[in-house]
């Protein structure tokens, strides 16, 4: 009996060659978890040796340049802070010596006896410039975080022409600025009081849109969650979102701090019981070469409070830069 010779189905074939493929991928897939891969390819590119774009000569040259850049910067205010202690005769000296020879509190002495003798004590001006200072700080960041988290969170209608608003205001000086801000304040009638300087600082444009910058990547599923769990807009807004900025308004507190702390209100100010300490202390520079160790010592202490402030709080201000493309 003759054998039959059985064919093979094209079809079943087909079938096991794409098992056999199936079963070669299968193979080929890593069954770990995800997070256990993860961490392996970054342990695995941490391992790895970096590519130097620079040679070590190049950093030397990098390392000698910041150094001495660091070094100009520095000097200013070592400057400072040897002309404070400086007897008059060295302050007149020439050519002049750039470290005090013969240290002494001569000039502090003599600011206190020349603000003892003022028509307004010390202590009104101090308070003028505190009050004006913390209020006007305090006053922006709150009134700008306010208005930039509607802005960045919610579809504001006619917010992207007040974002562009914002952004053109920006490029203002404030010599051009200075005039209008004059007119609006004398047709309120705030000339000669202390909102003539808080209310310029507070609606400045400036906090709004750092604020804005930082609050945009703050994830809407958090403010969300937040809303589930019953919490008020005002609530998701302070106890959600603010933290999350805390460079930025850190930053921000440090540059009206700054502007504040250093303004002497002359412009929009006229009685003396309200001018600030900044306006008192140039009073003594204009007293002529005399006043000149006395002069020294007003600029250590006017320069004081604000580096301390930077010290303090440099990192976050640095993170805000690296963060914000600011320069």
């Amino acid at each position: 009996m003759a054998k039959v010779k059985k064919t093979k189905d094209p079809s079943q074939k087909a079938l096991t060659l794409k098992e056999r493929r199936n079963e070669r991928k299968s193979k080929m897939i890593d069954s770990r978890p995800f997070a256990e891969i993860a961490s392996f390819k970054i342990l695995y590119k941490s391992k790895k040796k970096k590519r130097v774009n620079r040679s070590k000569a190049g950093d030397l040259v990098l390392f000698i340049f910041l150094s001495l850049s660091g070094i100009l910067s520095v000097l200013p205010l070592l400057l400072i802070i040897n002309n404070a202690f400086k007897p008059l005769d060295e302050i007149f000296l020439y050519p002049p010596n750039f470290f005090v020879r013969n240290p002494t509190l001569d000039n502090f002495s003599d600011l206190g006896v020349v603000l003892g003798t003022s028509l307004v004590p010390f202590s009104r001006y101090f308070f003028n410039t505190i009050l004006i200072t913390v209020v006007g700080t305090v006053g922006h960041l709150i009134i700008a975080s306010m208005c930039a988290y509607p802005l960045a969170k919610y579809k504001v209608p006619g917010g992207g022409i007040i974002m562009g608003l914002v952004t053109y205001s920006l490029m203002f000086p404030s010599a051009v600025t200075g005039i209008p801000n004059y007119m609006i304040l004398n047709w309120f009638g705030l000339i000669d009081t202390y909102w003539a300087i808080i209310l310029p600082v507070i609606a400045s444009s400036l906090g709004l849109y750092l604020m804005k910058q930082f609050m945009i990547p703050v994830p809407m599923e958090l403010l969300e969650s937040a809303k589930i769990d019953g919490a008020s807009e005002f609530k998701i807004y302070w106890k959600v979102v603010m933290p999350l900025v805390k460079p930025a308004s850190i930053t921000l507190v440090i540059l009206n701090f700054k502007a504040l702390w250093a303004a002497d209100g002359s412009t929009y100010i006229y009685r003396e019981d309200y001018k600030m300490l900044s306006y008192a202390l140039s009073q003594i520079a204009s007293a002529g070469p005399a006043r000149q160790g006395t002069l020294a010592a007003v600029a250590l202490i006017m320069i004081t409070v604000p580096i301390v402030m930077f010290i303090i709080s440099q990192s976050n201000m640095i993170d805000t830069m690296a963060h914000s493309g600011m320069k």
